[in-house]
């Protein structure tokens, strides 16, 4: 089980919970977020506290390293995540190329990260910690490699 994974998918809700339930027009603002829809306060508060409550148990099971609670809050990330991917793949339209390739790349990172620490927990009990940073290495250089794209003037049309 990777006590490191588990902390950056709590990192990560607890910093886009905030955001949403703190400052949601600026949060809904973000062109992957608003999706050119109306904007909604309440709705935007209560994702920003649904983000809140999944960071509370993935902190619990970072913590505790119990294979059962582990195994729960990674399954919930899962539920959390597959649904948004398939969501956003079906509404890219209006975003530019290299943007809705930079969106698509951290969906499926956000997906692909807890379900290898899910893999991992099935088949040992004992740590990884170093089993995150692999595809967190790569991540970051799909990230720039998207930004590097966008720079060149890509069209908005997909292929």
């Amino acid at each position: 089980m990777c006590y490191a994974g588990l902390a950056l998918l709590t990192a990560t809700q607890v910093v886009v919970g905030l955001w949403a339930l703190l400052l949601p027009e600026r949060f809904f603002a973000l062109a992957v977020v608003g999706m050119g829809m109306a904007y909604n306060e309440h709705l935007m508060r209560d994702y920003g506290a649904m983000t809140l409550a999944s960071a509370v148990v993935l902190a619990v099971a970072a913590i505790r390293m119990d294979r059962w609670i582990v195994r729960t809050a990674l399954v919930m990330y899962l539920v959390w995540a597959v649904s948004p991917f398939f969501i956003h793949l079906a509404m890219l339209d209006h975003l530019p190329r290299s943007t809705g390739a930079l969106l698509m790349t951290m969906l499926g990172a956000a997906i692909v990260i807890p379900a290898v620490l899910l893999v991992i927990s099935l088949r040992s009990d004992r740590t990884c910690g170093t089993a995150i940073v692999i595809p967190a290495v790569l991540l970051v250089i799909s990230l720039r490699s998207d930004r590097t794209c966008g720079a060149t003037g890509e069209s908005g049309s997909a292929s």
